[in-house]
């Protein structure tokens, strides 16, 4: 299981929020480059990056931040918000980004999704952000009543690489993740399934990586600004496992 450190960006700063909330922003670093080499230097092996004013408005927003991080990484990086044509899949594969995240249009253009995962194979992943089971798009404002499962299910012959899954009212709470619901979606498709929201130690990693389904990876972000989770201790004891 890979263990994703997270970069979120605002206002081309380094920031997490608390369950989604743009207004609850915390700002750890002003280079987001300086903290993805600084996550390389302890181990990781990938590196998550949302665009979270791109997920609100579109479009992406901290193209120049995202930019900054590539250059300054060998390791592969995977980028979620803002992301909703082929023209944009595109231009961010062509710029080095090793995977993109599709979530909103997902849910409101799942044949692009299809076309961007036959196009690119290996190179596409959907995002799938939900409160009490159903799904949640553009950043997170705009709930939906579609659930998770039935979301997961419309990709199971597309190609994607993998899915995202993030439990808002986990994210970023220090609460932990929720294990059952993250386990349940994995065995319900045959797509690797990354977890996302509430890993705040190494005990919640050890628990998704022991919940009984097999998961592909989990993202970690505030507990690891914190200084809850160790990021090379983590890596290690994931590997060992």
């Amino acid at each position: 299981m890979i263990l994703y450190p997270a970069i979120d960006l605002k206002d081309g700063q380094c920031v997490r929020l608390y369950k989604g909330e743009m207004a609850q922003a915390t700002v750890f670093n002003d280079s987001p480059a300086d903290q993805a080499r600084a996550f390389a230097d302890q181990g990781a092996e990938w590196l998550h990056l949302v665009d979270l004013n791109g997920a609100f408005a579109g479009t992406p927003i901290n193209a120049s931040a995202v930019e900054a991080i590539l250059a300054a990484m060998s390791i592969p990086c995977q980028l979620g918000g803002g992301i909703r044509d082929m023209a944009t899949i595109e231009g961010w594969l062509s710029r080095g980004l090793a995977r993109v995240i599709l979530g909103t249009v997902a849910v409101e253009n799942p044949d692009l999704v299809r076309e961007a995962a036959r196009a690119f194979p290996g190179q596409v992943a959907v995002g799938i952000d939900a409160r009490e089971g159903r799904v949640a798009t553009k950043g997170w404002a705009e709930e939906t009543d579609v659930l998770v499962t039935d979301l997961a299910r419309q990709f199971e012959d597309a190609g994607v690489a993998a899915i995202i899954y993030t439990d808002i009212n986990r994210d970023g709470a220090m609460q932990g993740p929720n294990v059952e619901a993250t386990a349940a979606l994995a065995r319900a498709v045959s797509i690797p399934v990354i977890a996302s929201g509430g890993v705040s130690r190494l005990d919640d990693l050890i628990a998704l990586r022991d919940c009984g389904a097999k998961l592909d990876g989990a993202i970690s972000g505030r507990a690891l600004y914190d200084g809850k989770l160790d990021l090379a201790e983590a890596i290690s004891v994931l590997k060992a496992g």
